[in-house]
């Protein structure tokens, strides 16, 4: 029997595998991308693919997902609000922002979405979003209308993500944010890590092998890079590298 994506990605945790991610904007998703990973990394493809955005002003999330499923990785989809649900992903993060107060997005466009997950099958994976303050504003700060929490405050990233766990979900998602300016502080993710057995990813503004292995080395079981793929061509290799000795 296969493994749901979610004890997939828990089994590698026990094994101390850690796990590469792409999130890809279907806002900005072209054929440009999409050969650039077919033809061009190929053979440095990451462990999974998460889809989403903060705005999708386009219809482009299926096939977005169906391109990104023939490169034969899980296809996770990551959604921005209850629109974002198709089910030809493998799964889906079915979040709560934890970090803000507005219950639009604490559980409203959750109650919005529920029939669609449920009817669609896709497997659907608990996870409270969790968004840092990372020196600029950013997309999901303005449309979540919601406050991060300061970069510093490393206790209160700590008590959210136990608030989360005792409510019941399965995984957390430390967000500094698309062009965030700085990442989430290796020192907050070293002590969400030491305070929960759960999945833990992390990402906005990963841009570097360096950076990748800084928050795998302070306890991220999932790193999840934006944009910076495209801006650098060699990251995938250089990820593959790293993926290939860990």
């Amino acid at each position: 029997m296969q493994l749901s994506i979610e004890n997939w990605l828990l089994k590698r945790k026990s094994m101390l595998k850690k796990t590469i991610a792409i999130l890809i904007d279907p806002d900005k998703w072209s054929n440009e991308v999409f050969f650039f990973l077919k033809n061009g990394n190929k053979n440095h493809l990451p462990d999974i693919f998460l889809v989403g955005g903060s705005l999708l002003s386009t219809n482009h999330l299926e096939q977005t997902v169906k391109d990104i499923k023939s490169l034969g990785k899980p296809v996770v989809l990551f959604p921005g609000n209850s629109m974002q649900v198709t089910k030809e992903a493998d799964a889906i993060l079915f979040m709560s922002l934890i970090s803000g107060r507005n219950p639009e997005f604490l559980i409203g466009q959750q109650v919005h979405a529920a029939h669609h997950v449920k009817e669609s099958n896709l497997e659907a994976i608990p996870l409270g979003y969790v968004l840092i303050d990372t020196g600029v504003p950013t997309s999901v700060q303005y449309m979540s209308n919601t406050q991060p929490i300061p970069y510093s405050k490393d206790d209160i990233a700590i008590s959210t993500v136990m608030a989360g766990e005792l409510l019941g979900m399965r995984a957390f998602y430390l967000e500094g944010g698309s062009g965030a300016s700085r990442t989430v502080s290796n020192s907050m993710v070293k002590g969400v890590s030491s305070k929960t057995n759960s999945l833990l990813f992390v990402g906005g503004g990963i841009r570097t092998k360096e950076e990748v292995l800084e928050k795998f080395d302070a306890g991220a079981d999932i790193v999840v890079i934006g944009s910076a793929f495209e801006k650098n061509e060699d990251l995938l290799a250089e990820l593959y590298e790293l993926k290939s000795t860990n």
